[in-house]
């Protein structure tokens, strides 16, 4: 014997609708859309329709039409807030047909780009006509994983092509001469050497360092590279400048997540000297009940399956639309205490983000703290500052000497502000930075410069040192 505590299917769709972002909601009520045939669409410009002719149900079933009955009611006031909600919503981002026509000339301007894998096979086409040749091309480009390299070792290919070494390396040889510079190299080295001799460096200082000195490089031994080759360690920072501009994968620019399309959930404008929060609404399909079932249910004459059926179904479509209602005002709830809490950064920029917390938001707008963050997972809030994660403004924070919170991400870019002006012959040490910090009246230990200096991407102080 135990006690177990679990979520309802419908508790754990609602869940996932206000966890998902805009565009995956759409997607989703499109779905329900397919398979709940009492659920329809309709224009958000469209006027609310009065339910006052709308036939009455059949009363004269037991106690389960009448509890059915009150709920009907209750649907039909929700499907007038839900309406009412939408039309006071969009009435703040009425757009002229000409704004309509420039969005849609917009989405059916994105084009798809061909995959790494296409654009290969399109230039095998151009350089190949033997048909064998042919085959032993689309093996090895099948094997060129999306950053650009080979991914099997030449022997596993010949089990494919009837054991032609010989000819799988030609045919690699020839991929390698391919667009984009680099694609086909076995490892790191021979993608930046295919690049490097596609520029005409060959036997020069660049190449020499590439061919045997790679980890040293990395590493920032310049002066031992330059013990190596007898030269100056400024010609080897020259040279080591010119392999940072080479690509060390060259099959990245054909990935299909590089410019992924984000819709903003909320967008704030200000308004005289008030900030407004406005929900993006137009890309929610807005649902209501068809008419056609509600009339199918209230015919005295219907079969008893067939209005179990319609009423299952209204049921299943009331729980949508009420769903995507709490979602909205959840979000939009959350979104105002954002803009009120975060006043400065909407006045004065990302320098202002003040400490805070969603512990903080939920007992402010009265829910869970976890709602809070179900709400605002992968939700863009669109400012006058930009396009922000709503997790962004939440972040924890320091009191500085005069007593003033400062958040993470303000401390986060005054170490990048710090660091952009050290000298780059001889770059801060985290302790330096530590005590730069302390001049402006930040308290924070060493290891959190460490850590915050580490998700930035900066390099230690050592790597970053240039001759």
């Amino acid at each position: 014997m135990g006690l177990s505590q679990t979520i309802a299917p419908q508790m754990q769709q609602s869940l996932h609708m206000l966890q998902i972002p805009t565009v995956e909601l759409r997607q989703l009520v499109q779905q329900e859309l397919q398979t709940n045939p009492i659920l329809e669409e309709i224009p958000l410009e469209e006027e609310p329709e009065t339910n006052a002719d709308s036939p009455e149900p059949d009363r004269t079933e037991a106690q389960e039409d009448e509890k059915f009955e009150r709920e009907f009611e209750e649907l039909s006031r929700l499907d007038e807030e839900w309406r009412d909600y939408f039309s006071q919503a969009n009435s703040f981002t009425r757009r002229s047909t000409e704004d309509d026509e420039r969005r849609r000339f917009f989405f059916d301007s994105i084009v798809q780009r061909p995959t790494l894998q296409e654009h290969l096979l399109e230039q095998l086409k151009m350089s190949v006509d033997n048909e064998d040749d042919q085959k032993i091309g689309e093996l090895v480009i099948g094997n060129i994983d999306s950053r650009g390299y080979l991914a099997v070792a030449e022997q596993e290919l010949t089990q494919g092509t009837g054991g032609d070494l010989e000819k799988i390396q030609e045919m690699i040889a020839l991929i390698q001469s391919f667009d984009p510079v680099g694609v086909g190299a076995r490892d790191l080295k021979e993608c930046l050497l295919i690049q490097l001799h596609r520029l005409g460096r060959i036997d020069d200082l660049v190449e020499k360092i590439v061919q045997g000195h790679l980890d040293d490089l990395g590493k920032k031994k310049y002066p031992e590279i330059a013990r190596a080759f007898r030269t100056g360690v400024d010609e080897v920072q020259k040279a080591a400048n010119l392999i940072s501009t080479l690509d060390p994968q060259p099959g990245r620019a054909y990935g299909t997540d590089l410019n992924p399309y984000i819709a903003p959930d909320v967008y704030v404008q200000k308004v005289g000297e008030e900030y407004v929060v406005l929900m993006n609404d137009r890309e929610i399909p807005h649902l209501r009940i068809s008419n056609t079932y509600k009339d199918l249910l209230a015919q005295r004459d219907g079969s008893s399956e067939v209005r179990s059926y319609v009423r299952d179904k209204i049921r299943a479509g009331k729980f949508i639309i009420k769903s995507i209602h709490q979602r909205q005002q959840t979000i939009r709830n959350i979104s105002e205490e954002i803009v009120r809490l975060q006043r400065d950064f909407f006045d004065q920029g990302p320098a202002a983000l003040k400490p805070l917390t969603m512990a903080e938001v939920a007992k402010l707008i009265g829910v869970h703290e976890t709602t809070v963050s179900r709400a605002i997972a992968n939700k863009y809030m669109q400012t006058p500052h930009g396009l922000f994660e709503m997790k962004y403004f939440f972040t924890s924070g320091y009191q500085t000497a005069t007593g003033e919170n400062l958040s993470s991400t303000s401390v986060k870019k005054a170490i990048s502000e710090i660091i952009d002006k050290e000298s780059p012959s001889k770059p801060l040490s985290d302790q330096e930075i530590l005590q730069a910090l302390k001049d402006r009246g930040i308290p924070i230990a060493r290891r959190t410069v460490a850590k915050y200096r580490e998700e930035m991407n900066i390099l230690p102080s050592h790597l970053r040192r240039k001759f």
